[in-house]
């Protein structure tokens, strides 16, 4: 296998997928400024397809670096693990935000149904199905607002993965860094040596100087 063409092929796909992702997040973004739910599930469909695929390209890259990799490779692969943390980031937050939108619109339209409702009831004569229909939209409000509940759950629980695989990210970088700078490692504990060692010494100069002022403090 030709480990040099390897990588560029998974570098072209690698920007692929973010070009892609470029493009639907560019449509989401206007989407949810403009408050539309109208395609909202298909896009974000799309949107977290695009994502699964980019992280994979990233975790073949990943190996390929470890396999073969060098200094100039590797700060490449860092740079389109954060490309990815950073579309991941951005579009939790948009769907939080719209999903927010939706509950909320659909909150207000179920509070101006129970006061069409209410008004109905005072002006009519206060039938069985009048009142019936007055608590279907009580049940029909409460279910809206656990709902709004539930989606708020999984939007946290979508950031606490995220940052919980973004740690992940970070310990796997400092591993590698500390696995392929071992002489950094032996000079720091060399330092952590050194300094103990001075402070052992100070503290035995500071004990003799300290004896022998209170051995001449007794002997005036």
């Amino acid at each position: 296998m030709d480990v040099h063409s390897s990588w560029d092929d998974l570098r072209k796909q690698a920007r692929k997928i973010e070009a892609q992702l470029d493009e639907q997040m560019h449509s989401y973004r206007r989407l949810v400024s403009t408050k539309s739910d109208g395609a909202a599930s298909d896009l974000e469909a799309g949107i977290d397809l695009l994502l699964r695929q980019l992280q994979q390209v990233n975790a073949q890259m990943q190996a390929w670096v470890s396999s073969f990799g060098s200094e100039m490779v590797s700060h490449t692969l860092t740079r389109h693990q954060e490309i990815f943390q950073d579309l991941t980031h951005e579009f939790h937050r948009h769907r939080s935000s719209l999903k927010a939108k939706q509950e909320r619109a659909s909150l207000l339209e179920d509070f101006k149904e129970f006061d069409r409702t209410r008004l109905d009831l005072e002006a009519g004569d206060g039938s069985s199905e009048q009142a019936l229909l007055k608590e279907h939209v009580g049940i029909n409000r409460n279910t809206a607002q656990m709902d709004g509940v539930i989606s708020q759950a999984q939007a946290t629980l979508g950031t606490l993965v995220f940052q919980r695989s973004t740690f992940g990210g970070i310990n796997s970088k400092l591993g590698n860094v500390t696995s392929r700078l071992p002489t950094v490692n032996t000079i720091l504990s060399a330092i952590k040596r050194k300094k103990s060692m001075d402070t052992i010494i100070l503290s035995l100069v500071s004990a003799v100087c300290t004896f022998l002022i209170f051995i001449y403090w007794l002997s005036k």
